[in-house]
């Protein structure tokens, strides 16, 4: 249950993410279908009964309304300065900058999330925790074959794609020259999908241990459960394996840098194109901040 909603977190509180791979008024219709699709989403992963499925229901919907009030109109504005400043140069700081800002906003749908969250996952049974663990499998296995599967070659082919096809979201068609930039990026990457796996494997047995610790019996107390919660999202933030956050830290800097590198070899058209892309993701937000 909690990595669920943590994932749905992630769909309404980073927008700006989201928004990379649709039209605008895809964003529009995402946005305010999200508590229907995030229903569906966690249903699949907690098999949810019926008492159960209400309270989710209506929290997603509480949720929605307390982000569209309070985070679109700050992710509004984070557009606004990211379009700003998009026709120069970057530099791989104000790249991370950017990136912090977003972390910020999804830190702040995480803690609005985290009572109702704590009040679903104390009522899990242990069916629903086995079927949980059934579907991080199923999840495993097809990461494992998007990530590990196949040749070096094979499985960089396939990670250069998935990134020219975000960067062609905003900047249109690359050039030879930019797609260079995203293959050198590749090669000389510090991507070690075995280390990145075995992280996902640590959460997942974190989340279903803070699940079993939450549903005991006698149960334990609110105060009791939602400090599992906030340990466990912490632990999924900053991983307790100091050889990960080593590695995480450097995959956070190659992408600010191969970010910079990119944009910074983008054309006056391709730029203009990104700007105008921005603004019309800012209006969006707004729009979408003051009425359906």
């Amino acid at each position: 249950m909690l990595v669920a909603w943590r994932r749905i977190i992630g769909l309404l509180a980073v927008l700006l993410a989201a928004v990379l791979l649709q039209g605008c008024s895809a964003v529009k219709l995402a946005y305010n279908n999200a508590p229907e699709l995030a229903y569906w989403w966690i249903d699949g992963y907690a098999d949810l009964d019926d008492a159960q499925s209400l309270k989710v229901r209506e929290e997603l919907a509480r949720l929605q309304q307390w982000h569209r009030a309070n985070e679109l109109p700050r992710i509004a504005e984070l557009l606004q300065r990211t379009r700003q400043v998009a026709l120069a140069d970057a530099t791989p700081e104000q790249v991370c900058t950017l990136f912090a800002e977003v972390r910020k906003r999804f830190d702040a749908v995480v803690a609005q999330a985290e009572a109702p969250t704590v009040a679903v996952a104390m009522t899990m049974r242990p069916a629903q925790l086995a079927h949980l663990e059934a579907r991080f499998a199923k999840g495993n296995t097809e990461w494992r074959q998007e990530w590990m599967a196949g040749t070096a070659a094979e499985r960089a082919a396939r990670r250069l794609k998935s990134a020219v096809e975000r960067s062609e979201q905003f900047y249109g068609t690359l050039e030879e020259r930019q797609l260079a930039v995203l293959r050198n990026a590749i090669a000389q990457s510090s991507f070690d999908p075995a280390l990145s796996y075995a992280e996902r494997q640590r959460r997942q047995r974190d989340v279903l241990q803070a699940l079993r610790e939450g549903t005991t019996t006698p149960p334990p107390g609110v105060a009791q459960a939602t400090q599992l919660f906030r340990a466990t999202v912490d632990r999924s933030i900053t991983s307790p394996d100091a050889a990960y956050r080593a590695y995480a830290e450097r995959a956070i800097a190659e992408s600010c840098r191969t970010f910079a590198q990119l944009h910074n070899s983008t054309t006056p058209e391709q730029r203009e194109r990104a700007v105008r892309r921005l603004a019309a993701y800012e209006r969006d937000a707004r729009e979408l901040a003051t009425r359906p």
